[in-house]
């Protein structure tokens, strides 16, 4: 189980979302809920940070149990653990931190629950001519994406604003990379709630009806990106699924 704080002979556990900035999340709103409909004594918070300079002292907090990461700190945050699970390890990237103490002495586990939250949510939609990928964009949630799709035996290749290797750059899409490419995925921020008028920079025009098209983003539900590949017949999977996928593992994760 969660380890259990007793605090004047109260079984106290906090939780909360580590990130910079933290207005888009659903998280304190999902496992708040789920809180109070399992009857746990708990909280969740939200620790906006700007830097990890305040990390340690966060962690060192004896009611705190477990974190979320999201944007920007889900590779940065790992050599500031004391441990990675092997499929964090594999991606380079960590969404879900378990906090667990003995002996006065506090440990910290990494894992990346975003590769099985986006497997489930991309299984059902895979074509067998979905053999290559555009990843749109390289953070955190980009590698896990680029994990889950070698595991389907689909060729993934980044999209970067900035030229760097392996890597193509939206400018270098054309007509002939998009038509091979039938599967793209915005792994990036671009387009998140409030900046819903935004989208990544491809050549739209030159989606199809064979095309699917992925965003990690579920705030708006439909983003600008998932609309422009509508129009032209595309198949679109919003975030929505892989977030509840991650969040469930994740529960998992901190009570086990």
């Amino acid at each position: 189980m969660v380890n259990d704080i007793i605090v004047n002979d109260i079984v106290m556990k906090k939780f909360g979302l580590l990130g910079f900035p933290l207005g888009h999340s659903i998280s304190a709103k999902y496992f708040t809920a789920k809180f109070e409909n399992e009857a746990i004594d708990a909280r969740y918070d939200k620790y906006e940070l700007d830097s990890l300079d305040k990390f340690r002292a966060l962690v060192s907090d004896p009611e705190l149990c477990g974190l979320n990461v999201t944007i920007p700190y889900k590779e940065k945050v790992i050599p500031l653990l004391d441990e990675l699970d092997e499929t964090a390890e594999a991606i380079g990237a960590v969404n879900v931190i378990k906090i667990t103490r003995s002996n006065g002495k506090i440990h910290s586990k990494g894992y990346n629950t975003d590769a099985l939250g986006f497997e489930n949510s991309l299984k059902q939609s895979i074509k067998p001519y979905h053999k290559f990928a555009l990843i749109l964009g390289s953070g955190g949630a980009a590698k896990a994406v680029y994990y889950v799709l070698k595991i389907f035996d689909i060729q993934p290749i980044y999209v970067s604003r900035t030229p760097k290797a392996d890597m193509l750059t939206y400018s270098d899409l054309n007509r002939e990379i998009i038509e091979k490419n039938l599967l793209i995925v915005n792994a990036t921020p671009t387009g998140m709630f409030p900046n819903i008028d935004d989208c990544p920079p491809i050549p739209y025009d030159f989606i199809t009806d064979k095309h699917l098209l992925v965003d990690v983003i579920y705030n708006p539900p439909e983003t600008l990106f998932l609309t422009k590949g509508k129009k032209h017949g595309a198949t679109t999977i919003n975030g929505e699924g892989m977030w509840q996928g991650q969040a469930n593992e994740t529960w998992r994760i901190w009570n086990e």
